[in-house]
């Protein structure tokens, strides 16, 4: 998977590839990731790539003709090195009105030759380009930042993490809130050593090394938590058709006795 980021401010993407997994993916070559800077593709003395919005209001707007050439030079770069195919990757925009991201939108990058990304910034981009190139924008949430770098790290984050050998142990992702392993639960709790600590113990189901028991404990504890937390996403997975009956079965318990 090869990511191509049109921004601003290049350096924010330096630790994603020296860190933590996606440093190690990218160490392993299971992705990689190229930026181009629109100041590259001005000539002014200013490396002017903004200008102030016609119909007057506050803030500045990005140039279409500075992401234009950077989106164009990263195009051919992807042809000549990876073929035509590479090069015709979607133009995904970070923006507020973008479909929102979940684990189902990392999943799909991860499985994709990538994607070339344009990260905005001031109060946004010419409307022109996007309506030329753009083929997809994303959101992070209903929110604002700052601009579209500060979003774009989670997300490749997500999807790196699920490319083959991008984690020692491949089933680890298998395990994590939303996926569809999980019916897009949340995640059930965790323990580790020591057993006991300030005088709380770790529930004896986890000790009892009955592996289908300890199953049934974290489906539950899983349950237990969206119900509490984010009632929407079992609802989701229930018009999915993604709940059995002895998971109806225990939401209707929970339902019956919230404190129990």
């Amino acid at each position: 998977m090869r990511i191509d980021i049109l921004t601003l401010f290049p350096e924010s993407f330096e630790r994603v590839t020296t860190s933590g997994i996606t440093g190690r993916a990218h160490e392993l070559k299971r992705w990689s990731l190229r930026t181009w800077n629109p100041r590259d593709f001005v000539h002014d003395p200013h490396r002017t790539v903004d200008d102030r919005p016609y119909g007057g209001g506050p803030g500045m707007v990005m140039m279409a003709p500075p992401l234009s050439k950077a989106l164009a030079a990263a195009r051919n770069q992807r042809a000549e090195q990876g073929g035509q195919d590479d090069s015709r990757v979607p133009v995904i925009l970070l923006a507020p009105g973008g479909q929102p991201f979940d684990q189902t939108v990392a999943a799909r990058l991860s499985r994709s030759r990538g994607a070339i990304f344009v990260c905005g910034r001031y109060e946004g981009v010419d409307q022109r380009f996007i309506d030329q190139h753009v083929d997809e924008q994303w959101s992070l949430g209903d929110f604002v930042v700052s601009g579209g770098e500060l979003a774009l790290l989670p997300m490749l984050d997500a999807a790196v993490r699920l490319l083959p050998g991008a984690m020692n142990k491949q089933d680890s992702h298998d395990q994590d809130s939303f996926q569809p392993r999980l019916s897009g639960l949340l995640d059930c709790p965790h323990y580790t050593r020591p057993e006991v600590l300030d005088d709380v113990s770790i529930p004896d189901v986890l000790k009892s090394g009955h592996h289908h028991n300890i199953a049934i404990w974290r489906r539950q504890q899983s349950l237990r938590i969206t119900w509490a937390q984010r009632p929407d996403l079992i609802e989701k997975a229930r018009q999915n058709g993604l709940l059995g009956e002895e998971d109806e079965k225990f939401l209707r318990h929970l339902s019956s006795h919230p404190n129990a």
